[in-house]
């Protein structure tokens, strides 16, 4: 039962990059639960369940960051969390309907995200001990996990709509509680957190990656397929280079800078809260480019002058300017300025999904390439001067 605090100036443990292998996993089935069946429903559920994901991850990342997760009863904590996420990531295919045969897959996977919700929680029962303002805190937190968990439960029981519409207030119940729940929170190590989340970024652009791949994996290269793969590769660089470029240290050095109730309110606001955003354009991004690769790489099924229409279109483009906006809230609340060219910059992105919708897949996706290395470049060269200032 012993714990060990996380220093001032931690790095991520081992134990919590292993842990987030499941997460790796999770989002390639999400990624997978929407490309099988690229319809609006089907692209609904995997936003709703990635929600799901990145609130179970959310909790431990605030834990590992008061007391180390590779020590004492935090490890075991986290190593059955990690099972637990498994387990949901198993049952992602059935989670809103059940396939025949074995167990009752929505049951399951609801039952499954209870266990990761109750094992934080039992966690941060432990750790606040010795604090009785943190106790306070996680004991307001509790209705908004049973609430969530709750929510979830009954919709694993339902189908159609109203099932649709329990998942949403499983989702309210767990973010909106959380949000009104108060600031009373821990945190210890400003540069541990703010890692944590980027590594979280780094893990869905991986996804992007691998969708890249797996979109033409059983097929014989060409010259369409090369030209493809390093235009979307290029398209996740450049939404790393967003991030991790300047972004995420100005941010970082306004969270350093930041006491008392406005450093948690940065953890919640631009941490826990506006990285989902980011993370669910990623994966709709990551759907675009796998649908591209196989427009472009599967002669028998497609001509390159094809066009990419429908919802994986939507994705593709709609995922990009969501993560654009999502980085444009990131910054304007951590530091308070507005990013117009990202804003602008997400705006002409969704403006282009109807123009796209009659120009060749691999053409589109050459479009998008072209808007974000504009924006970067632009960003680059106009504000060399403070992106010196910060990376130094």
């Amino acid at each position: 039962m012993t714990t060990r605090p996380t220093e001032e100036r931690a790095s991520v443990s081992p134990l919590e990059l292993f842990f987030d292998l499941v997460f790796v996993f999770a989002i390639t089935r999400v990624t997978d639960l929407m490309a099988d069946d690229p319809t609006a429903v089907n692209l609904l559920h995997g936003i709703l369940v990635m929600a799901v994901l990145w609130w179970s991850w959310v909790g431990y990342s605030w834990v590992a960051n008061l007391v180390r997760a590779d020590e004492g009863i935090v490890r075991l904590a986290m190593l059955a969390a990690m099972s637990a996420v498994f387990i949901v990531a198993l049952t992602i295919p059935e989670a809103f309907d059940d396939l025949p045969g074995g167990l009752d897959g929505p049951m399951v996977f609801a039952l499954g995200y209870f266990t990761v919700r109750l094992l934080h929680i039992l966690v941060f029962l432990v750790i606040s001990k010795e604090d009785p303002q943190l106790r306070g805190q996680v004991k307001r937190f509790v209705p908004s996990m049973l609430a969530g968990t709750t929510f979830l439960l009954i919709a694993s029981q339902l189908t159609g709509p109203w099932q649709t519409v329990m998942w949403f207030l499983a989702l309210a119940g767990d973010y909106l509680g959380t949000l009104v729940g108060g600031l009373d929170w821990r945190l210890r190590s400003v540069s541990h957190f703010a890692e944590r989340h980027g590594l979280f970024v780094i893990i869905a652009l991986g996804e992007s990656i691998v969708a890249i791949g797996i979109g033409v994996a059983s097929l014989p290269i060409t010259w369409a397929i090369v030209v493809a793969s390093l235009l979307g590769l290029t398209v996740s660089s450049l939404l790393w280079w967003a991030y991790f470029d300047v972004t995420s240290l100005t941010v970082e050095h306004a969270f350093e800078a930041a006491g008392g109730r406005r450093r948690i309110q940065i953890a919640q606001r631009c941490y826990s809260y506006a990285h989902l955003p980011m993370v669910i354009g990623i994966v709709l991004l990551s759907l675009g480019l796998k649908k591209v690769l196989y427009y472009v790489g599967d002669g028998n099924h497609h001509r390159l002058t094809d066009p990419l229409q429908g919802w994986p279109l939507v994705a593709l483009f709609g995922g990009a300017a969501l993560y654009v906006a999502a980085l444009v809230v990131f910054k304007m609340y951590g530091v308070g300025t507005l990013g117009v060219p990202r804003a602008v910059t997400a705006v002409v992105l969704a403006a282009l999904i109807p123009v796209a919708w009659h120009l060749p897949a691999l053409v589109s996706l050459a479009v998008l390439t072209a808007v974000l290395l504009a924006l970067i470049a632009y960003e680059t060269l106009t504000f060399a001067d403070d992106r010196r200032t910060i990376r130094a």
